[in-house]
């Protein structure tokens, strides 16, 4: 082997080293819902040994801040527009505590919080409040049908806590999630266990999937069409592709008909004949 062919292996490898090196760093990026009912963000745990559950501490605007891993897939986050920031620790026994505690202030501050909406007499409902990891903050949660002129209840409030307020107004659908409860289903709400983000869901979704289209049927408890009707309509137009609708008219192996049922799992279509015999056809 050549001085000139050595040169070219070696640069080779180094190449292939940064590329492992890349690959390890991403597989170490995690998704981290923050506090309590916050939103997702991504962090870096390339310094730790971390599985879903786990509770870390975090820098987050300006300050310390707490947060639980909801995932450790990495093919959405590498492609993420946002910072990806390291996380500063995995939560120790102490700040555990410190994250009990700060449960039981929220709980205090919103009481406060309660009176001094009723003192400035503010058309507002409040939800939840939650304070960051560190104290410096706190956020307010509320509903409001319009605009809400809070300035005069947040310098009430910043006088009694000593710390940043945040008033941030949410929708009914941010409030179900909050509270928790049981959907039709009789399983626990997608929002309040592993839903990430609220889509867009329309009502062309329900009749894609060949539900009664009865406001009271296709409806969370909050009211708005439910969140189960978007992460499973795709793999609906999936499974439907190929398949007849009900009431098409259509020439069988056994002979005319019309369709009168479809289920899209087994791919099969039940066929009323001319002569009136049922029929079910499977379709690959």
């Amino acid at each position: 082997m050549n001085a000139d062919e050595l040169d070219l292996r070696i640069s080779a490898l180094k190449k292939l080293l940064i590329i492992f090196a890349k690959i390890n760093i991403m597989e170490k990026v995690v998704c981290v819902r923050l506090r309590d009912t916050g939103g997702n963000f991504f962090y870096n745990a390339a310094d730790f040994q971390v599985k879903g559950g786990d509770y870390v501490i975090v820098e987050h605007d300006r300050g310390l801040d707490y947060g639980q891993i909801i995932s450790l897939k990495t093919e959405m986050e590498v492609r993420s527009k946002q910072p990806i920031k390291k996380i500063v620790r995995l939560a120790r026994e102490n700040d555990i505590k410190q994250i009990e505690e700060n449960r039981a202030k929220s709980k205090e501050a919103l009481n406060i919080c309660f009176k001094k909406i009723e003192e400035h007499k503010l058309e507002m409902k409040l939800v939840q409040a939650e304070y960051s990891f560190d104290r410096s903050k706190i956020i307010f949660y509320f509903t409001s049908e319009g605009r809400v002129d809070f300035r005069n209840l947040v310098k009430d409030l910043a006088k009694i806590f000593k710390a940043r307020i945040e008033l941030r107004q949410i929708g009914v659908r941010d409030e179900t999630k909050f509270f928790g409860g049981f959907g039709p289903c009789g399983r626990e709400l997608c929002c309040a266990t592993f839903l990430k983000d609220f889509e867009p869901v329309t009502i062309k979704m329900a009749k894609e999937e060949g539900l009664p289209l009865n406001p009271p049927k296709i409806s969370g408890i909050c009211g708005r069409l439910m969140c189960c009707l978007n992460y499973e309509y795709e793999t609906y137009k999936l499974l439907s592709k190929g398949l007849p609708r009900e009431g098409e008219d259509i020439n069988s192996p056994e002979g005319k008909g019309k369709v009168i049922s479809v289920n899209v799992f087994r791919r099969t279509a039940t066929v009323e004949l001319e002569d009136g015999k049922l029929v079910e056809i499977k379709y690959n």
